[in-house]
């Protein structure tokens, strides 16, 4: 199993926070499945004002350009990301088109 932590923001506007929070009370299942489907095995998402932090565990055939593959050919994939960016904005130091950044691990006790 591996370990994989992103990192991404949310326009900081407490409405749309709120809405957002609310989506991710009730994933589409078609979602849910999308990402079992790729090998993520358990996914968190945390949140502190207008920053999010994901964790995933995956299996180790995970890939992240797997996963992009599959997602592009799955429109419930899409209009769900779509969704997602009137919420969601990348970090400053993000490329174009990018959305989470993968987190290096600094530390372990």
């Amino acid at each position: 199993m591996k370990r994989h932590c992103l990192a991404l923001d949310l326009k900081d506007d407490p409405k749309l926070i709120a809405e957002y929070e609310a989506l991710h009370k009730n994933v589409w299942p078609e979602i849910q499945k999308s990402i079992r489907d790729s090998g993520i095995q358990k996914m968190e998402i945390y949140r502190t004002g207008n920053r999010l932090f994901m964790i995933m565990e995956t299996s180790d055939s995970f890939s992240f350009e797997k996963k992009a593959q599959s997602d592009a050919a799955n429109s419930a994939v899409g209009e769900w990301e779509r969704l997602m960016w009137r919420y969601q904005q990348a970090l400053p130091l993000a490329r174009p088109g990018e959305k989470g950044i993968i987190m290096n691990k600094i530390f372990e006790l």
